[in-house]
């Protein structure tokens, strides 16, 4: 569990975003969280080590896999691997990265809102999402104010984007003009605008309720999520992880739904010692996998974290890497790495 520093900061992240000044960082000597092993420390220097060294000139990474680059998604997502390992904009051996990573989604924004790069993203929202949760957690430890106030700009015009976007059945598709709606997007979106909630921008209750009504709208027999609000189709276990985690984040921990879809979980999804079955996406399940045992409880984090754990560094490459769900070598390690590092605490939206 999270160190005695950072149990006292959790209440004022969460409700202020403002976390204690002095930060540590996983690349640091000193006493691990409990199942956090020396040799899951030297994967996640070796990970963090790979994302410093791969990032773009421009603050990017562009490593791509089968299904293109995603330059906003991959920033975004390696951005919030480095801030779970105590790095900010201002502090820490990769925080000329954090910065580079930030002002890159900054430059990203447009003046409607959309945080995207239209020249290389056809399909925009994930990464607006993503961007959304990064650029969030970012702004309470980023001690650079200007940069604090570009933030919270294009936070605020992001934030109506996603709003003015949103279905009539409350979620999402992978445009914000299609005006149509699926699981994984919806989910992306809904823990994006918590957590601008959470740093304090301005989010109508109205979309965060309709959002919450989309996911029940989603839910089947078997407490698995469909991949949208039709319920045609079979349960998506790694939508349905991710569901559990939005509840969770909107403190909605023993809603009858989230209960019975964290027993799918744990049915269905595993301790990750295995491949997925037949449902793919592996690195994404594990994404919100990990954050549902961790918030859920001790017991659930003991049950999952030292199978995943392992079969991470058994996997992670010879350059540090892991390559994840045929995206890239960026999205698999940053997925890794949040993983690995969710028991260091420093993510506001992984606080209960």
């Amino acid at each position: 569990m999270p160190s005695g520093l950072l149990k006292a900061c959790s209440t004022a992240a969460v409700l202020l975003p403002l976390l204690c000044p002095t930060r540590l960082h996983a690349q640091d000597a000193g006493p691990l969280p409990p199942l956090v092993t020396p040799e899951t420390r030297t994967a996640i220097e070796r990970g963090l080590r790979f994302l410093g060294q791969t990032q773009s000139r421009d603050g990017s990474w562009r490593h791509s896999g089968d299904f293109g680059q995603y330059p906003v998604a991959m920033t975004a997502l390696a951005g919030l691997a480095l801030l779970a390992g105590g790095n900010t904009a201002t502090e820490g051996p990769w925080a000329p990265q954090v910065a580079r990573a930030a002002d890159f989604l900054l430059a990203s924004a447009g003046p409607e809102g959309l945080i995207s790069s239209p020249d290389e993203e056809t399909r925009s929202m994930h990464g607006h999402g993503f961007s959304l949760l990064f650029l969030a957690e970012l702004l309470g430890v980023d001690g650079d104010l200007a940069r604090q106030e570009r933030i919270r700009a294009v936070l605020r015009r992001a934030v109506d984007l996603t709003a003015r976007s949103q279905s009539e059945l409350g979620g999402w598709m992978y445009t914000p003009d299609s005006r149509s709606d699926e699981g994984s997007v919806t989910i992306t979106q809904l823990q994006g605008l918590r957590a601008c909630r959470n740093a304090g921008i301005a989010v109508p209750k109205a979309v965060i309720d309709a959002a919450l009504g989309y996911l029940e709208k989603s839910v089947l027999p078997d407490g698995g999520i469909a991949y949208r609000a039709d319920r045609q189709g079979e349960s998506r276990p790694p939508i349905t992880a991710a569901a559990v985690a939005c509840w969770y984040n909107a403190g909605l921990y023993e809603h009858p739904l989230a209960v019975k879809a964290l027993e799918y979980t744990r049915r269905r999804i595993g301790r990750g010692a295995t491949q997925e079955g037949t449902w793919g996406h592996y690195f994404y399940a594990h994404l919100y996998m990990s954050q549902i045992m961790w918030l859920s409880s001790r017991e659930n984090w003991e049950w999952y974290f030292p199978a995943m754990r392992d079969r991470l560094l058994a996997t992670q490459l010879a350059d540090g890497s892991w390559i994840g769900d045929s995206v890239g070598k960026t999205y698999g390690t940053a997925i890794a790495l949040l993983i690995l590092q969710t028991p260091m605490g420093y993510l506001p939206i992984l606080q209960r």
